[in-house]
C-alpha cells in the first residue's frame, strides 16, 4: 500500500485505524460515515459470496485458495470497520474492548445464546 510505513511486527488496533486513514481516499474523507458504513455492507457481502461458492464449489471444504480469498476480503471489511470508527471519533481498540466486555457479560449471566442487543 502506497503511503503506509512497512511491517514491523505486531500491529494494534489503533496502529491500523491509523494507517488504514494515510489510504482513506473518498468524498469527504474524515466528514463522511455513509461512505465507509456503504463499502462495508459490500465488502461483508463480499465475504459471503466467497463463502457460499465454497459451498456450491467445494461442498463446503475451504481449500487454501478459498481461504486466501476470503482473507482479502476480511482485509477489506476491516478498513471498512476502521474508517467507520474514525469517522464516528470512535477508537478501535477502544470498540473492540467494549466488545470483548459485553460478551464477557453476556456468558457470565448465562446469556450468550438468544437474541437482542440488551441481554
Amino acid at each position: 500500500m502506497t503511503g503506509v510505513p512497512a511491517d514491523s511486527g505486531a500491529l494494534t488496533l489503533r496502529e491500523y485505524q491509523e494507517r488504514a486513514a494515510l489510504t482513506a481516499k473518498y468524498p469527504d474523507a474524515g466528514h463522511n460515515p455513509i461512505y465507509p458504513t456503504l463499502g462495508l455492507a459490500g465488502e461483508a457481502g463480499e465475504v459471503a459470496e466467497k463463502v457460499k461458492k465454497v459451498l456450491r464449489d467445494n461442498g463446503g471444504q475451504f481449500d487454501a485458495a478459498a481461504v486466501a480469498a476470503i482473507r482479502k476480503e476480511l482485509g477489506d471489511v476491516l478498513w471498512y470497520v476502521a474508517r467507520l470508527a474514525a469517522e464516528l471519533g470512535l477508537d478501535l481498540e477502544d470498540v473492540a474492548q467494549a466488545n470483548l466486555d459485553k460478551l464477557a457479560s453476556r456468558q457470565a449471566r448465562g446469556v450468550l445464546h438468544g437474541s437482542g442487543d440488551e441481554r
